[in-house]
């Protein structure tokens, strides 16, 4: 059998070590500061059967904020740490930093203007996530709001889906959206669920301090969130596809709302 020669060895291309995440922090002694100083951690991943020492500390101060912990193998944390030393644990930070609901709404009162926000509602995807940010933006949203678990968090992934809106956007992170829900309408804001079988938007008054719920593409808007929504309302449909992309459905809706606050004013 032929060998390769060492000429052909030296020209192989070597092995790239995978590039960390930038959204990654990894290392026993990294991750606990940052939990001790609150910082914006979304996820901690924990390599299965590593529940001794530190460890253990650390995932009851993740338990004690309320954090999603996720175990996972050790070629997970690997890749997420671009080969470097995690020892067994790495934790999601935010690309952007988190704001409140009160913030939201400040900011439109700032603006003048009546609230405008939208309810990302089990959107998984990062890039559905991302391009609802961007309807979002483009249409004058004050601010966007997300589930701490199922749902995508706001990733490098997000942000690059989101062209750059992300930077101009607000976003929430809420441990409950049913809650989040009760809260804006005890501020006044009126909830609309967008989803197939509501009344015409077309037809129906959006002139109103208003938050928008989109849900998944798979699943819609939930029957919790359905039940305590004010409005429901739907995008006529033409064509043999029953449904847009969430992000133009969200393009759609928010672009009527924001038309028909303007030609009111």
């Amino acid at each position: 059998m032929r060998r390769p020669d060492d000429r052909q060895r030296k020209n192989r291309p070597d092995r790239e070590t995978p590039e960390a995440n930038p959204n990654v922090i990894y290392g026993r002694n990294t991750v606990r500061e940052a939990l001790a100083a609150e910082s914006g951690i979304d996820k901690i991943f924990v390599q299965k059967g590593e529940r001794t020492g530190s460890i253990t500390m650390l995932v009851a101060m993740a338990k004690e904020r309320r954090i999603p912990i996720v175990e996972c193998d050790k070629i997970k944390l690997d890749t997420l740490s671009g080969g470097g030393n995690h020892q067994g644990i790495a934790a999601q930070t935010a690309e952007k930093e988190y704001v409140s609901l009160d913030d939201i709404l400040a900011y439109a009162a700032e603006k003048g203007e009546k609230p405008l926000i939208v309810i990302a509602d089990k959107i998984e995807d990062p890039g559905n996530l991302g391009a609802l940010i961007r309807s979002a933006e483009c249409t004058g949203a004050h601010g966007v709001v997300i589930p701490k678990r199922n749902g995508a968090l706001v990733t490098q992934a997000v942000a690059k889906a989101s062209a750059g809106a992300l930077e101009h956007m607000r976003v929430c992170k809420v441990t409950n959206l049913a809650s989040a829900v009760d809260e804006l309408k005890e501020k006044g804001v009126w909830i609309y669920a967008c989803e197939a079988g509501g009344e015409d938007v077309y037809s129906t008054d959006l002139d109103a301090p208003s938050a928008f719920i989109f849900g998944s593409e798979g699943n819609g808007v939930s029957r919790l969130l359905l039940d305590k929504s004010d409005f429901h309302v739907s995008i006529p449909m033409y064509g043999h596809v029953n449904s847009f992309n969430v992000s133009a459905a969200a393009a759609i809706v928010l672009s009527e709302a924001a038309r028909q606050r303007r030609i009111k004013k």
